[in-house]
This record gives structure tokens, sequence and C-alpha cells, in this order.
């Protein structure tokens, strides 16, 4: 999916959302899904991982990348501090 691709689809799901047709919780999912489809789709073996831990900011934090070892990477280095974590694929790409 391009970026032209990707902002239509966006806008699609907001007219959707303002015509009634689509929930908040719905609106979210349909552009989390076009969000996570285009940033995987634009290098190949991309894939969304979820950080999920009990201690530190982490928690809930999405990154793409190829592997879970670079996804925790990724996720260390966007938050201060991360603690103790893992990282689990996000189903639904």
């Amino acid at each position: 999916m391009d970026r032209i691709s990707a902002l239509r689809n966006v806008e699609d799901a907001l007219a959707s959302f303002e015509e009634g047709d689509l929930s908040l919780s719905e609106l979210e999912r349909e552009v989390r899904g076009v969000l996570r489809t285009y940033a995987t789709a634009f290098e190949g073996d991309l894939r969304a991982y979820r950080a999920e831990g009990e201690t530190g900011s982490a928690d809930g934090v999405v990154v793409v990348a190829s592997s879970r070892p670079e996804a925790r990477e990724r996720v260390a280095a966007l938050v201060d501090d991360p603690g103790r974590f893992e990282v689990e694929p996000v189903e639904g790409n």
C-alpha cells in the first residue's frame, strides 16, 4: 500500500464515521489496520510487534520490525524506562 492509498483509506474511514456508519472503536480499528498495513508493506518482511510488561513504560508500545530481537531494540530505544518486557507479534496485520 502506498502513501496515497493509505491516506485515501483513512479518509474513507473518517467519512464513514462522520456519516454515522462507523462507531469510534470501529474507526480506530480501521485506521490502525490501514497504518499497520502501510508500515509493514513497504519494506518486505516487517510486521508489527507489541511490547508487554508489568513495569516500565514499554507496555503497549507497538513497533514495526523484521524480528523479535529487532522489535525489542526498537521499543527500548523509544521509551525512557522500558523495564522488563517481552514483544509479541500483533495479529491482524
